[in-house]
């Protein structure tokens, strides 16, 4: 690399006296071939139209010697001494073109002088002496309709096993060859991008450029289409086998009649540089401008959308799931399963090719070329992102969204909405966009909100035992005095004189039963009063319903308010937390009993029923006989802070809506047609629930 970088600069030193300013401007647009060669006919300059003249593109032309592409070595050889000899020299001269043929050119060449006379260097102006001529020799292709993509490769890194295939190749065992594709991935992925042309850039690079393919790899960028070809050519030229071959590929997408050529500079005397062309007609019948220009505008938009972007190119990605399609695989989640390494592969084929200024913002990069490479760094902080888009997109989704984690550049992480748009036909196969939305402070406040409302609700939960202080020392007294009441009377039937041990062990086995009552009721109000985080668990609600009672039915009892109790059998199971559905119930009761006792009605009855509703939901129902509610309050009885109660703070009904609809659920109040309030809360069954576990407690 350094040697060519070392020749690259010395050819530019060289002919720096031709190639600044405004002469080089004009020779770019001439239709005529300009080319500049020193004294001994090294090329120091080769504009656009030498380009498609010859075929050769300026990258392996420039430094080259012109007798390479002679047809004739003795005839340059007198042309060249005749040049020098009169100073000009005009004629015909045939030359080889980079797709095998010849073409005859008519020339026009001078020997230009410096301030002192003495000769500087050689321009030469040509232009086509035989147009039928040229065209027939071209492999059914007009290569003058554009210039070549033009690449420069290293191969220095993979220098053991292009020798390994020489030698094959040299003994004409090339089905030997053939017979390891391994061989052509690992050629592609050890040749390095030294430099490539405009429209090389433009066919294959996408947005990453120039600068955003030097340095990398061409397998990175070289189209699924072709790749063995490339392979084989770099193969046979970098082991001396040729200094130059070519071959016809098939249309990939973006070329039709496409060749692909391959030299070695023999001038260089550099084994591991390789030069390629690859010259064809787009399959897009607008012209390259006009893609061009548009392309431009559409890149101008997405850098100044305020949503951080980012392009992808999809592209090799996209035909593997389509081959995957073609073999029948159905499912390709369970095929991942099989074929982890399937994941690893995108990771690295998959490349970001431009990112927008939003994006360079969002990842505390400093350019957007800090973003060209394969897109596996994206997800390094939440790796089975890349498994659900490839499904997704395998499924024909148009587009996916999640929220994931991302790593920035200077190592922070943050909460990102991943929304990523799927090309679809007949669009272009390479076109993806990936969205990312920052919204780590946005969980950051929700997650303090849900905090809140956790302290808000254990609260609430303390405001209530402490107004069933009553009933909770009541329900606890009743097994304690049973166990005192037993334990005595076990004792008394041990103390005869003639043991009743029979009756001692009835005894304590009412002892031991009434004892895990009492610790049973103290785990209750103990859950209750805990300050935890909430645990969706699957509940059956009438369990739930009984241990609520639990607290208040002493109250109940101690009111003479008769309690009719209705629960469904074979009730659906709910996804939710226990603790959080006792303490709505246990709110619900406690209001109807203070409905009950301000009311002045003779009927003192509380009604509660569990149903369910088409096997998706289940209810809970409560009716009291107390007075009501205002017409006028009904909307806002589930507001906060709002209170019919005399002392009442309103924060009860809030919170049991809050609990509710945190379960997926609702909850609605109404004045039932027999008097008194009526209150309602419905859940979603477990399996229709799609709530299935709490938002995550991300530490602060």
């Amino acid at each position: 690399m350094a040697e060519m970088a070392a020749r690259r600069a010395l050819a530019d030193d060289d002919n720096a006296s031709w190639t600044v300013g405004s002469e080089t401007e004009l020779a770019d647009l001439a239709l005529e071939s300009v080319v500049v060669f020193d004294l001994v006919g090294n090329i120091r300059y080769w504009n656009p139209a030498s380009e498609r003249l010859y075929g050769w593109p300026a990258i392996g032309s420039v430094g080259r010697s012109i007798a390479e592409i002679s047809s004739n070595a003795e005839l340059y050889v007198r042309q060249w001494h005749a040049l020098l000899r009169e100073g000009t020299w005009s004629g015909l001269l045939e030359r080889r073109t980079s797709w095998g043929g010849k073409v005859t050119a008519a020339v026009r060449q001078t020997v230009r002088c410096d301030a002192d006379g003495r000769p500087r260097d050689i321009v030469e102006y040509g232009q086509s002496a035989d147009k039928e001529r040229n065209l027939s020799s071209l492999p059914e292709v007009n290569l003058h309709r554009q210039a070549a993509a033009s690449w420069e490769l290293d191969t220095s890194h993979i220098r053991p096993l292009l020798d390994k295939m020489g030698d094959l190749i040299s003994r004409d065992l090339v089905a030997e060859v053939a017979r390891r594709p391994d061989w052509t991935d690992e050629i592609l992925k050890g040749t390095c991008i030294v430099n490539v042309n405009d429209r090389a850039a433009h066919l294959v690079g996408a947005h990453a450029g120039r600068d955003g393919m030097i340095g990398q790899s061409v397998g990175a960028f070289w189209p699924r289409v072709g790749r063995s070809v490339l392979a084989e050519l770099i193969a046979v030229v970098a082991t001396d086998r040729s200094a130059t071959t070519n071959r016809k590929v098939a249309p990939d997408g973006i070329l039709r009649d496409a060749v692909v050529t391959v030299w070695r500079s023999e001038t260089l005397q550099c084994r591991d540089t390789v030069f390629v062309a690859v010259s064809g007609a787009t399959d897009d019948d607008r012209s390259f401008w006009y893609l061009r220009a548009n392309e431009e505008r559409y890149r101008k938009l997405i850098h100044r959308l305020p949503t951080a972007l980012l392009q992808v190119d999809s592209g090799r990605m996209g035909k593997v799931l389509e081959e995957l399609k073609a073999e029948g695989v159905k499912d390709l989640d369970r095929y991942l399963d099989d074929h982890p390494e399937l994941i690893t592969f995108a990771n690295e084929v998959v490349r970001v090719v431009d990112a927008n200024q939003k994006a360079v913002a969002l990842f505390n990069g400093t350019v957007p070329a800090d973003f060209i490479r394969p897109v596996g760094f994206l997800y390094a902080a939440a790796p089975e992102t890349t498994r659900r888009l490839l499904v997704a997109r395998y499924e024909g989704r148009r587009s996916y969204s999640e929220i994931m984690k991302i790593r920035t550049f200077d190592g922070q992480t943050l909460d990102v909405r991943l929304s990523v748009t799927f090309p679809a036909s007949p669009e272009r196969l390479d076109v993806t966009l990936i969205g990312l939305e920052d919204i780590t402070e946005r969980l950051r406040t929700e997650r303090r909100l849900r905090q809140l409302e956790t302290d808000f609700t254990h609260a609430a939960r303390i405001s209530i035992l402490g107004e069933l202080a009553t009933s909770i020392a009541h329900e606890v007294n009743q097994p304690l005095s049973a166990i005192v009441t037993n334990g005595e009377t076990s004792l008394r039937w041990l103390s005869r004189d003639d043991p009743n041990l029979v009756k001692v062990g009835e005894l304590t086995t009412r002892v031991v039963s009434s004892a895990r009552r009492a610790s049973d009721i103290v785990k209750r109000i103990r859950g209750m009063a805990a300050k935890q985080e909430p645990e969706r668990l699957p509940l059956d609600l009438n369990e739930v319903v009984d241990e609520a009672l639990v607290f208040v039915r002493h109250d109940i009892e101690a009111r003479s308010i008769h309690l009719s109790v209705r629960l469904a059998a074979d009730l659906p199971t709910v996804l939710g937390d226990r603790i959080q559905l006792q303490q709505v119930i246990v709110n619900l009761l406690v209001n109807s009993i203070q409905a009950i006792e301000q009311g002045s009605g003779s009927l003192r009855r509380i009604d509660l029923s569990t149903s369910s509703e088409d096997g998706d939901t289940v209810v809970f129902s409560i009716h009291d006989s107390g007075c009501g509610i205002a017409a006028g309050d009904l909307d806002r009885i589930f507001d906060c802070f709002f209170t019919t109660k005399d002392g009442g703070v309103g924060i009860g009904l809030a919170v049991c809506q809050s609990i509710v609809m945190a379960h997926g659920g609702s909850i609605r109040v109404s004045n039932h047609p027999d008097g008194g309030a009526q209150f309602q809360f419905s859940l979603p069954t477990q399996s229709a629930s799609i709530f299935e576990s709490f938002p995550e407690q991300t530490p602060e």
